[in-house]
């Protein structure tokens, strides 16, 4: 029986994917460099400092990538404070509050930085919901390298047997699956080119998912 739920959050409970898109844009132009939308697809589930060191030896960048992540996380906040049109994804809401007032555990493991994860979560008052918050920074490999959710299974204090990720990119389900964890693909529209084939089921909306569906996986 599932008691531990393991979130991605962006593509899966917000879609800030269009603020980063734009804050890294912007960055690149400044740079001089072109990063094709392919290319740029590849980076999904990886965290902005591991985005840079692969673009810092794409490009040659001489800039070091502390400060190519702090200007790029600079124009990320700064878009992020005036978009008014931020909202969680259909349906996730409902499913978090339901799997909280269950009983079942959740964990948000995310590539995200810390502070980009406490912004949204003051912002749609998530910390009431989440036992533990794993943030990408805090491992020298991102997704696809499994870190980041055996941590999340330590932090349980399940085993993996007992617990699910959700995730809608590529490198998060590979990751899932790398660490031993069940994992349900979440089809986002507005997560592109991503390959969900090996996660074990897929939706396309939340209402797909109950407390009593879940508590029954895998």
């Amino acid at each position: 029986m599932v008691t531990t739920v393991i979130f991605d959050m962006d593509g899966v409970i917000v879609d800030t994917e269009p603020v980063h898109y734009y804050a890294y844009q912007r960055h690149f132009a400044d740079l001089g460099i072109v990063v094709p939308d392919e290319v740029y697809a590849t980076f999904t589930g990886n965290s902005t400092r591991n985005i840079y060191q692969k673009l810092k030896e794409k490009f040659a960048l001489e800039e070091e990538v502390d400060k190519l992540v702090n200007i790029k996380r600079a124009l990320f906040n700064d878009a992020f404070d005036t978009k008014e049109d931020l909202f969680l994804l259909p349906g996730v809401e409902g499913l978090i509050t339901e799997l909280h007032a269950k009983g079942m555990n959740l964990i948000l493991a995310s590539s995200s930085a810390h502070v980009t994860i406490r912004r949204i979560f003051d912002r749609f008052k998530l910390h009431q919901y989440f036992s533990h918050i794993v943030s990408g920074e805090e491992f020298p490999r991102s997704k696809p390298d499994p870190a980041i959710f055996l941590r999340a299974v330590e932090l349980s204090g399940d085993p993996a047997s007992q617990c699910i990720v959700i995730e809608d990119s590529t490198n998060g389900i590979r990751a899932a699956k790398a660490a031993g964890i069940f994992c349900i693909g979440y089809d986002s529209e507005n997560s592109k080119m991503q390959d969900l084939s090996l996660a074990d089921m897929t939706i396309s909306h939340f209402s797909q998912l109950s407390w009593d569906l879940i508590r029954q996986l895998p």
